[in-house]
């Protein structure tokens, strides 16, 4: 099992960012996928998910508006489009996988870094 994430980077205030997560070696379509983030500290904070067949989507608050959570089942990959990104939004951003049995897989990471 495999959950690799691209596309974090050093963006200004108000820019923007594309990460994906490439899935492999599991039934990518039986899992609902999200998107979770760490700034320095003990807590991961959930961001986004989306349900296995895409349908539904649930955000934090703290990025609702902003952020866009999206897949494609066919390409095995979720994709998370951030816009209007903040300082605050700083964080290592993981993938998770989840089905409805708890099995669940995480990715390594990628740093976002919002600086001017």
């Amino acid at each position: 099992v495999q959950l690799v994430e691209s596309g974090g980077g050093l963006v200004q205030p108000g820019g923007s960012l594309r990460l994906s997560c490439a899935a492999s070696g599991f039934t990518f379509s039986s899992y609902a996928m999200s998107w979770y983030r760490q700034a320095p500290g003990p807590e991961r904070e959930l961001v986004a998910t989306i349900s296995s067949a895409g349908r539904t989507t649930n955000y934090a608050d703290s990025v609702k508006g902003r952020f866009t959570i999206s897949r494609d089942n066919a390409k095995r990959t979720v994709y998370l489009q951030m816009n209007s990104l903040k300082p605050e939004d700083t964080a290592v951003y993981y993938c998770n996988a989840k089905n409805v049995f708890r099995n669940e897989y995480w990715g390594q990471g990628t740093q976002v870094t919002v600086s001017s």
